[in-house]
Order: structure tokens, then sequence, then C-alpha cells
């Protein structure tokens, strides 16, 4: 029986439209890929509109070029668009990707979807499609997939002026309100969308990001921790993913520095790349036990968190209700303990305490997180017992099945609420 089966036996045609799809395996991109894939599996026609494979390196991957491309993978119509793309990502250059990205859909033929899905990063892009959407000659349902908030992480990152912060707020809460739904990751996402950005928290559906990881063979943790290195003393304490201005890496640098000088067992890793990558690395030059390392495949990937001692979460302080980390769904089902270097009353830190699958530190505290990895690396017990809790939640809570009948159901709704709608209208 299918998982969807409980819900409709009506099957939809979906149009999903994202910046970030695979074979990027960081961020976004993993969830949009999975969610397209198995409604196309369910028997829904499903049709992808994506950038071109970008992230995190900020540059084209090599064997992708001209100005589309279109193949179907895995049942799942894949229409490829090139976009502008900084190596740079500053704040103007990434409205200028949004922009030129949000053009190529406005203008790119789709098929005569019942649905269509907006993968918000990117919110420019976002509006270009709803007024495509809003004023074209098909007006389909329409949902808005929020990953991220923008006006949130302009006040709390970029500490922009009040002014600035504001516009983007009306802007942002004017894109939420034009679509026939809206659905956030976090019930703390919901509270702001509907009190902060004035959407109807009946439009506003709460839908978790799932764990995708596979777990692995202890067999191939020794071989891992070969490969790179690392020794059967050593207390590997990896990051992995982005390496941006959210994750405030000087924090994992110092700590490093403080690790060296006191000939401690713990080692940090960084693996992945982002804008703030290089500074980081310069930063780290001539600083031993922190180890930098490329994005690597899908399955490599998987093998190296597994292979760590503890995963790391690290946010600048302030960071509080911008973004929910989307590795900690990947963290917590490794059964390996986290840290969380946060803010008490940070979003992340509410799913540490939720899940019991990690301790939280003080951002930019490289003393107590050195500690807190000495910690966790001396105490096998707790550490267990950390892991072990994170990996029943990631079981329990974050399940993909769970979020893929959600979804359904979701498309679902935004579909019939929108055939109500225009019957109403010609009533």
């Amino acid at each position: 029986m299918s998982i969807l089966d409980n819900v409709t036996d009506r099957k939809l045609r979906v149009s999903i439209l994202a910046l970030n799809y695979a074979p990027e395996s960081t961020g976004i991109a993993p969830y949009v890929t999975r969610l397209a894939e198995r409604l196309a599996a369910e028997g829904h026609a499903v049709e992808t509109l994506v950038g071109f494979p970008h992230y995190p390196e900020w540059q084209v991957r090599a064997g992708y070029s001209g100005w589309q491309s279109s193949e179907t993978v895995k049942d799942v119509q894949v229409k490829r668009l090139r976009h502008y793309v900084p190596s740079n990502p500053t704040a103007l250059r990434r409205l200028h990707l949004e922009l030129s990205f949000g053009l190529r859909l406005l203008f790119a033929r789709w098929s005569k979807p019942d649905v269509v899905l907006v993968v918000t990063p990117a919110l420019f892009s976002s509006a270009l499609v709803l007024l495509r959407t809003r004023f074209g000659l098909r007006r389909p349902a329409t949902g808005i997939w929020v990953q991220d908030i923008y006006s949130r992480g302009l006040d709390e990152i970029s500490k922009g002026p009040s002014m600035l912060v504001s516009a983007m707020r009306h802007f942002e809460g004017f894109v939420l309100r034009s679509a026939t739904g809206v659905c956030v990751i976090h019930e703390r996402f919901k509270d702001y969308v509907v009190s902060g950005l004035g959407v109807d928290h009946k439009n506003v559906a709460v839908i978790r990001n799932w764990a995708h990881l596979d777990t692995q063979p202890s067999s191939l943790r020794s071989s891992t921790r070969l490969k790179w290195g690392w020794q059967d003393q050593d207390i590997v304490v990896l990051h992995a993913g982005n390496m941006g201005a959210k994750q405030g890496l000087t924090n994992v640098v110092n700590a490093a520095a403080l690790a060296t000088q006191r000939d401690s067992p713990v080692h940090f890793v960084l693996l992945g790349d982002g804008n703030q990558r290089q500074q980081v690395k310069a930063l780290a030059a001539g600083v031993g036990h922190i180890q930098f390392i490329d994005p690597v495949p899908d399955e490599d990937f998987s093998a190296v968190l597994h292979a760590a001692d503890v995963l790391l979460v690290n946010e600048l302080p302030g960071l509080r209700e911008t973004a929910v980390p989307s590795k900690l769904t990947s963290y917590f089902s490794t059964g390996r303990p986290v840290i969380a270097a946060t803010d008490s009353d940070s979003t992340t830190a509410g799913e540490i305490a939720r899940s019991g699958g990690g301790i939280r530190v003080e951002p930019n505290a490289p003393e107590a997180l050195v500690k807190a990895a000495e910690r966790l690396g001396a105490d096998n017990d707790l550490s267990g017992t950390l892991g072990r809790a994170g990996q029943n939640y990631a079981g329990k809570t974050l399940s993909e099945d769970a979020a893929i009948v959600a979804y359904g159901a979701w498309l679902q709704t935004l579909q019939a609420s929108k055939s109500g709608a225009s019957s109403a209208d010609t009533a």
C-alpha cells in the first residue's frame, strides 16, 4: 500500500521550483530532491525547475554548461536553468543570483501543474514565481516551503539598519501571504511567520525536515578514520556543511589553537565549503589540531560523520530564530553526540534539549568548546547515551515517511483550497 493512500487517491501534477537540487549534497538540496523523488514514486507527475549545481562551492560544477538542460531522474522531470553564480556571495550578489534565477523561472516553459511548490531561499525568485501564478493564464495553487527566514537573518546576522529590516519584513510577509499556503520546518518559524509577518495561522503548516543518512557498519568507521589520518586516541570533533557567516567558525579556529597549546586529544575537522572557507583557512594557518576536508560524495559524507567522535553545530552569538541547521537531522541519525555552540534561547538549543542528543555551550567561547569535547571523549557512557537519544529522536520525530505523508496531504489541501476558491468565485 502506498504511504499516501490514506490521504487521497488523486494524483497531482506538481511543479517544484528550487534553486538547489542534487547533486548538491548539503543544505536544502537533499530535502528538495528526496521530496520530488518520493512524490514521483507515489504516482504524482513531478517536474522540477532548478538551478545549476553550485553550492556550497559558489561555482557551477564541472559537467554543467549551456543555457539549460533537461533529464529524467527517478521519474522526476528535472529542468536545470542557468543563472548567475557569484564567487563571493555578498548581499547584493545574492540578490543578483536570485533575480537572475527568478527571471528564468518567470519565462520558462512549465507543464500544467495543479500545484506549484516554491522553495525559499530563494525569496526574490519566489516573488517572481508568484507574480506569474497570480497574473498568468493558468493560476495553480501555490505553496511556499520556507527553509530560512530572510528578515530574521538580516536582523540577527547582518545587523542591518532598522528601516532595511522593516522593509525586508514587509516584503517577506507580502510574498508569503500571496501564496495559497506556507509550510515551515519548525514551530518557532510558524510563530514568527504568523506574528511577525502577518500570515494567517490557518495557512501555515509545520513539517519538519527529516534525517536522510544511512547507518554505517563499524568496520567502515575504522577505515574512514585511517583514510583521514585520525588516530584512535584522537577526539575528532566534526563540523559538516556550509562555512558561512552564520557558522562563526573563528570560534572553532580559536578552540583548535587552545587544544594545540595544551596538547589536548581534541582535533577539529571542518568538512565542506562556503564563502567563508578561505578566510577561516587563512586564520587557521599554523594552527594544529584542525583539518579542512573538501566536500565529499553522499556515501563518503555519511561515512565521515559516523567516523567522528563528536559532531558540532557552531553559530554566531545572537543567532536565535534565523534557521534550523539542516545538519542536525543528519547528525542525530548517526548516533554520535552533538555539541551545539549557540545561544541558550536559540532554535538550535531548543532542538538539542528536545532531542537529548547533545550538550550546549556558549557561542564564541573556545575554552568551553574544548572542555565539552574533552568531556565527551573521556566519558563513553555519556556519549553513548546522548548519541542514542539523538538517534531515537531522529527515528520518531524526523521520519522521512511521516514527512512525505504530511507533504502529500498538504499539497492536496492546497489544490483543494484553490479549486474551492475558484468555484466560489464563479458561482
